[in-house]
């Protein structure tokens, strides 16, 4: 085995130490010292043809590479049979959200993991139904107004409530700050509301129906749908709406892996290092589930541009873009007359040191096969 120390020590400047832990890892203890020589002969040529030449344009290889085959993808979207709420954003609309670091996605989503003592079907159940987010409108069978009495009846579901385990009275507590100028009498399954006010503001009564309706009674907020699916061994909770940072903290789940879909929620939780995993993962994602062939590298590219500064930013005229030093290249992208008045009142000089610039005033772009140009003078 000493022997083979010295293989591994020897190839350890030639290759990222990642790749020869996992050599290390997967080779037999007794493998022979010519064998394990030629694996790392092999792995060392495969990683020399994988690297990148100098002045290769890797920016416009992975913007072709991106886009050539999501111009052409086909625009599924898959959703689960009746749940109107779990339509998942696909395809090219969920790539362009994700490059534009959109604030607001149309889905967000969670897949919850629950820790080993939890994930069968009845622990899932169970802890689906606590964290789905219940409103208070969704108890009330019907509402009835009386307009000479200035009150507000509120009768309620009796199966609802026993399925959420809420009673009556701990309804009335919940609604209480919310009706401030009105008396609470309840009874089995009614709340009645009555105005103390003055009797000319009846749309008192009105406005208090819409404002209770959207109290959340249980449950987290922004918790819209829950659905406990089984994948592989383990069942798992997909939701709709998504709040990371509370379903983290809840002892059940398993931290390492649950994960929401918005970019933004995951760098204000977990930080910039798991946003730009992220933004790789969920563009992964997309791409696979339309078949398509775009090596991982390309998307790495991206996310990295929009994750350097330490916060996320778009692929838009107001993120990454409007950081470019090229006056021209700012031009090109949109919004060309602001970009030019901008920089012709603020005196910019660019350098056209770029690609899209010396297109523009057809000059040869400065990159490429054009690199030994700086050491020699070709005749």
């Amino acid at each position: 085995m000493r022997s083979h120390e010295q293989i591994f020590k020897e190839y350890q400047d030639k290759l990222p130490p990642k790749i020869v832990a996992e050599i290390e890892e997967s080779v037999a203890a007794s493998i022979s010292k010519e064998k394990l020589t030629k694996i790392f002969e092999e792995v060392l040529i495969s990683f020399t043809q994988a690297k990148v030449h100098a002045g290769e344009c890797v920016g416009l290889v992975s913007a072709e590479s991106i886009g050539e085959p999501g111009t052409q993808m086909t625009l599924d979207t898959f959703h689960f049979a009746g749940v109107s709420e779990m339509n998942v954003t696909t395809g090219l609309p969920r790539i362009i959200e994700i490059f534009d670091a959109s604030k607001e996605i149309k889905t967000p989503m969670m897949e919850i993991h629950l820790d080993k003592g939890h994930n069968d079907m009845e622990s899932i159940k169970k802890f689906a139904a606590t964290i789905k987010e219940t409103t208070f409108g969704e108890l009330v069978e019907e509402y009835g107004f009386n307009i000479f009495e200035q009150s507000l009846r509120i009768k309620l579901n009796a199966g609802l409530l026993e399925d959420f385990d809420v009673s009556t009275k701990e309804l009335a507590k919940v609604i209480k700050p919310k009706s401030k100028n009105f008396q609470a009498n309840t009874t089995d399954d009614e709340i009645t509301l009555s105005y103390k006010g003055k009797a000319e503001e009846v749309k008192e009564v009105y406005h208090l129906k819409e404002k209770l309706r959207n109290i959340k009674v249980k449950g987290i907020k922004g918790i819209k749908q829950v659905l406990p699916v089984k994948r592989g061994e383990e069942y798992i909770i997909l939701t709709s709406g998504s709040n990371l940072k509370e379903i983290l903290s809840m002892k059940e789940v398993d931290v390492a892996r649950t994960i929401s879909n918005d970019i933004h929620e995951i760098y204000e939780v977990l930080g910039i290092e798991a946003a730009r995993q992220a933004i790789i993962d969920e563009v992964y994602k997309v791409i696979e589930a339309q078949g398509l062939n775009i090596d991982v590298r390309h998307i790495m590219l991206v996310a990295d541009i929009m994750c350097t500064a330490g916060k996320v930013k778009g692929i838009t005229r107001y993120g990454v873009v409007s950081e470019k030093a090229s006056v021209l290249a700012r031009a090109s992208f949109e919004t060309p007359i602001k970009h030019l008045i901008n920089a012709a009142l603020e005196g910019e000089v660019d350098p056209l040191a770029s690609v899209v610039e010396n297109v523009m005033i057809n000059q040869p772009v400065p990159l490429g096969t054009g690199l030994p140009g700086l050491i020699t003078k070709m005749k």
